[in-house]
């Protein structure tokens, strides 16, 4: 679900432990959009990306489970790799043949790498090429 987040809001959330501030995004006209459960208003995690239409590729700059889904402990598995998911439908729909690209905090780059088919650019910048959205999406 596409979601606006207001400075108030994303003060909420920071409270209730979601770490990034959330009101950012929309001032780089990144959209920002929730994971929720089907009959279920309670986020699960949230994406914010951007359609770079003029070099084909949607550009995640924020992605966040919801602090209960954090960890090996954490209510739901697989939070992230299914808002990677979404971005790779949004970026099929929007004409960028699927590809993702983000930056990964450096002890996670393996992880994307085994879990998302992510593909190193350079030590920290990666991509999902079409053939790993395909697999995401699907998934």
């Amino acid at each position: 679900m596409l979601k606006t987040i207001s400075k108030k809001d994303a003060v909420a959330l920071q409270r209730k432990g979601w770490k990034f501030d959330w009101s950012i995004p929309h001032q780089h006209d990144y959209e920002v959009y929730e994971l929720l459960l089907k009959d279920d208003t309670q986020v699960q995690g949230m994406i914010a990306l951007k359609h770079i239409r003029d070099q084909f590729y949607t550009h995640v700059d924020i992605v966040e489970a919801a602090p209960e889904n954090i960890g090996h402990l954490g209510k739901y598995k697989g939070v992230g790799a299914h808002l990677f998911a979404i971005a790779c439908k949004l970026s099929w729909d929007v004409g960028n043949e699927g590809y993702v690209q983000f930056t990964a905090k450096t002890n996670l780059v393996e992880h994307y790498r085994e879990t998302l088919g992510a593909r190193n650019i350079d030590s920290q910048k990666m991509f999902i090429d079409s053939y790993g959205a395909l697999k995401l999406i699907k998934t």
